[in-house]
């Protein structure tokens, strides 16, 4: 889209270029068949990738004076950037220029560099993914017709809520037993003073048989 910006996410100072030999087999490419990597690069300079949209490119400019030196558009699920077999810090990339295209060696002398330049391109193959997803479910969901959950004309909605305005009754205490039935606790007898229980004792005495 027009609308798009462009967003550079990723920049290593340094990169180098080689000549590569013709693929004569489906095995891939090996970093050792391109000569003495220390020496034998064509041109070494920056790193760029810069993402606008759906589109990525990978761009090697001159630290200098900004001069594009070659153009690789990235493409998911493409040949556009393969890993060698033998390292981990070279790969191969398809650039193109006026409608043809090629096939270059590119590298780099620290692994932190070649594993930020594979993090950068899985990320903007998530995003791709994640846009594509967030779209096909909102198609989805245009599709889908909607419910009217509006009342018609006539129509009355009757909400009954728990027991709400019902009176609460308490239960009542369980009957008494008689003696406590009108509330006062029952008193005991008051006990025999002491001359009642000497008389006592004197007419038990009278009582007993003389043998």
């Amino acid at each position: 889209m027009d609308n798009d910006y462009e967003s550079v996410i990723l920049i290593i100072r340094e990169c180098f270029v080689y000549k590569i030999p013709p693929r004569t087999a489906a095995r891939g490419y090996r970093a050792a068949e391109w000569g003495d990597l220390a020496t034998s690069f064509l041109w070494k300079g920056r790193l760029r990738i810069i993402t606008k949209g759906e589109k990525c490119e990978i761009r090697m400019e001159d630290n200098s004076t900004g001069e594009v030196f070659a153009v690789c558009p990235y493409e998911v699920n493409s040949n556009s950037v393969e890993a060698v077999l033998d390292s981990s810090r070279y790969f191969v990339l398809k650039i193109e220029s006026d409608g043809r295209h090629a096939f270059i060696g590119m590298g780099f002398q620290e692994r932190s560099d070649s594993f930020d330049f594979n993090v950068a391109l899985q990320d903007f193959a998530k995003q791709l993914r994640a846009e594509k997803d967030a779209a096909e479910r909102a198609a989805h969901a245009e599709t889908v017709p909607k419910k009217d959950y509006s009342l018609k004309e006539g129509q009355t909605i009757n909400i009954t809520i728990g027991n709400v305005g019902a009176k609460r009754t308490r239960p009542r205490p369980a009957a008494a037993d008689n003696s406590s039935s009108n509330g006062l606790v029952p008193l005991l007898p008051p006990p025999p003073s002491a001359s009642q229980v000497k008389q006592q004792q004197q007419q038990q005495k009278q009582q007993q048989p003389f043998f």
